[in-house]
C-alpha cells in the first residue's frame, strides 16, 4: 500500500496516449504533407483501420504497473521463472501469488492461465509461457509464440475483460529473435481485433527501452495511422503473415517429425528436444508431410491421393505468393486494373476489374498473375464478389484463355470457394461465347457464378451505387447506350 497522501506508482491505462495520437497531432502541425485521402488501389493485408488504432498503446514501462483488468506474466513450464517481468509482478502482487501459483500445476508452453492479481493494480494476471527458440525448430516456435498471444487475448475475451497489458512475452533468456517475435505479436493482437474487437478497449504493450525501437518500426505495418502510411509500410511486410488468424502457416517451414526424434546436440540444456516438442497438436508445423521425394515420384506417376495433391498445391501457391510480396509491382499497379471497393447487398466486398486497363501485349503477363495474388489473398480469406467491365474493351485488352487457365490453377482454393458471384459488365456476343467455352470445356464450377449484366442499373440491385467507384468511360458508355439513370453519381477521379 502506498503510505497516505503519497501519489500512486500505478499507471492509469486511460492516462497513456494512443498509438495514433502523436501521428496525428504531427500531421495537424505538418500541413505541407497532408494525409492522403484518395482511394488507394494497393491495399495492405492490414489495411488503415482508425478504429483499430485507438485501442493500440505503446508504453516502454513496467507491465506490473499498469491499472489494467489483466496484465501479462512471461514465465516457465513450472511458473517459477526469474526474469525482470515475473520478478516485478512478483514483488508488486505481493506472496499470495505464489501461493495460488503452486494450484495451477505449472504451464504448458503456448497455454495462458490465470490469477488474481493481489496488490497489483490489474485485477488479473495471465501467465504464458513462451517457446525455448532454436532455429532448427522454427516453426515449431513460431507456433507456439503464436498461441501464447492468441490463448492471452482469447481468455481476455472469455473473461469480458476490457483491458490487457502486454509483456513481451520471448524473453531473452528464452533467445527468440526479438523482431521475428514482434512481428507475430503485433500481427495476432491485429488479427484478433479485426474478428473480436468489440470485446476488447484497449491493448497495451509494454516495452524496455530495448525493445521500443522495435515495436516503433514494426507497428505501422500491422496498425497504419493513414492511408500513407499503410502504403509506405506495404513493401516491409515479411513474405510469412500468417493465416486469417495470424497464425504461421508457411509449408515449407513444416519439419518431419519421426516416432521417436533423434536427441539434439543440446541435450544437456533443462529443456531439450521433449520440452520444445511437447506441445504438439494442430498447428501448422505439426502436419507431416512424409517423404517429399516420394510424393514427387508418385505426382510423375499419376499416384499420389487428392489429399498430397491438395498438399503440394499449397506449396506451389506460397511460393507465388512470397514472390509476389517481393516483387517491385508499382508498374502493374499503375494500370489501375485491379481495385478493392465496397460491399454489395450481402456484404460481400467487392473487387473490380477493369478491362480496358489492361495492355496485355505491352505488360509481362507473369508480374500481372503476381499482382493478382497480392491484392487478393487477403481479400479471398472471405466471401466476395467480382465486377469485371468489358466495356470498350479491344483485342490487346483481351486476356488469353492460356493466362486465365493459369490463373484458376494457381490460386488457392480459398478464391474458388469464397468467389460468389463475377458480375460481367457490358459483355459483348463473342465475350459470352469465349466465356462459355472458358467455363465449359476449361475450368469447372465458374459458370454457374457469372452474370452478364447489360446495364449499371442492373448491377446496382446487386451492388449500391456508392459502393462501386466505377470508371469514367463505362458512364458514358453506359449512359450513351442505355440512357442516364444516376444523375447524381460522381465518377472516381482517379479512372
Amino acid at each position: 500500500m502506498d503510505p497516505l497522501g503519497a501519489p500512486s506508482q500505478f499507471v492509469d491505462v486511460d492516462s497513456l496516449p494512443g498509438w495514433a495520437d502523436a501521428y496525428e497531432a504531427e500531421q495537424l502541425e505538418s500541413p505541407q504533407n497532408p494525409v492522403e485521402k484518395a482511394r488507394v488501389d494497393v491495399r495492405s493485408p492490414f489495411p488503415y483501420r482508425k478504429d483499430i488504432n485507438a485501442k493500440i498503446i505503446l508504453w516502454k514501462g513496467d507491465v506490473a504497473l499498469l491499472n489494467c483488468t489483466a496484465i501479462v506474466n512471461t514465465s516457465n513450464e513450472s511458473l517459477t521463472d526469474k526474469n525482470p517481468v515475473s520478478e516485478s509482478i512478483f514483488m508488486h502482487a505481493g506472496p499470495d501469488l505464489r501461493d495460488e501459483l503452486q494450484k495451477l500445476k505449472g504451464c504448458r508452453t503456448g497455454e495462458a492461465k490465470l490469477t488474481k492479481g493481489f496488490n497489483l493494480a490489474a485485477r488479473f494476471i495471465i501467465h504464458t509461457v513462451g517457446p525455448k527458440y532454436k532455429s532448427r525448430y522454427r516453426t515449431a516456435a513460431e507456433s507456439s509464440l503464436y498461441s501464447c498471444y492468441r490463448n492471452v487475448l482469447q481468455l481476455a475475451r472469455e473473461q469480458a475483460m476490457c483491458s490487457v497489458g502486454f509483456c513481451v512475452i520471448n524473453s531473452l533468456k528464452r533467445c527468440y529473435p526479438l523482431e521475428d517475435a514482434t512481428h507475430i505479436a503485433l500481427r495476432t493482437v491485429r488479427r484478433f481485433l479485426e474478428i473480436h474487437g468489440e470485446t476488447l478497449e484497449k491493448v497495451v504493450f509494454a516495452v524496455s527501452e530495448l525493445e521500443e525501437a522495435t515495436y516503433q518500426k514494426l507497428l505501422p505495418l500491422y496498425f497504419p495511422r493513414s492511408l500513407e502510411e499503410e502504403v509506405q509500410s506495404l513493401p516491409y511486410l515479411p513474405a510469412d503473415i500468417g493465416n486469417a488468424e495470424g497464425e504461421p502457416v508457411v509449408p515449407e517451414r513444416q519439419i518431419r517429425i519421426t516416432e521417436k526424434p533423434g536427441v539434439p546436440d543440446d541435450a544437456s540444456d533443462e529443456e531439450g528436444l521433449e520440452a520444445d516438442l511437447s506441445f504438439i497438436g494442430s498447428h501448422a508445423f505439426a502436419r507431416m508431410e512424409g517423404d517429399v521425394d516420394k510424393q514427387r515420384r508418385l505426382i510423375l506417376q499419376g499416384q499420389l491421393s487428392e489429399a498430397a495433391l491438395q498438399k503440394q498445391h499449397q506449396r506451389n501457391y506460397n511460393r507465388w505468393l512470397c514472390q509476389a510480396r517481393a516483387e517491385d509491382l508499382s508498374d502493374i499497379a499503375s494500370l489501375k486494373a485491379l481495385y478493392q471497393t465496397g460491399v454489395d447487398n450481402c456484404g460481400r466486398t467487392v473487387m473490380v476489374v477493369v478491362g480496358r486497363n489492361i495492355p496485355v501485349t505491352l505488360i509481362d503477363m507473369e508480374k500481372a498473375l503476381l499482382y493478382f495474388i497480392h491484392v487478393m489473398d487477403h481479400i479471398a480469406v472471405k466471401e466476395y464478389v467480382l465486377v469485371y467491365f468489358h466495356t470498350l474493351t479491344n483485342d490487346y485488352n483481351q486476356l488469353d484463355s492460356n493466362f486465365l487457365k493459369k490463373l484458376y490453377d494457381v490460386v488457392d482454393a480459398k478464391y474458388k470457394r469464397n468467389l460468389k458471384a463475377l458480375y460481367f459488365v457490358h459483355p459483348t456476343f463473342r465475350s459470352k461465347v469465349s466465356a462459355w467455352f472458358f467455363t465449359t470445356f476449361t475450368v469447372s464450377g465458374l459458370k454457374d457464378k457469372i452474370h452478364y449484366v447489360e446495364s449499371l442499373q442492373q448491377l446496382f440491385t446487386a451492388i449500391p451505387p456508392e459502393q462501386i467507384d466505377l470508371p469514367p468511360f463505362v458512364l458514358e458508355y453506359d449512359a450513351r447506350e442505355n440512357g442516364p439513370y444516376y444523375s447524381s453519381y460522381p465518377p472516381s477521379p482517379d479512372l
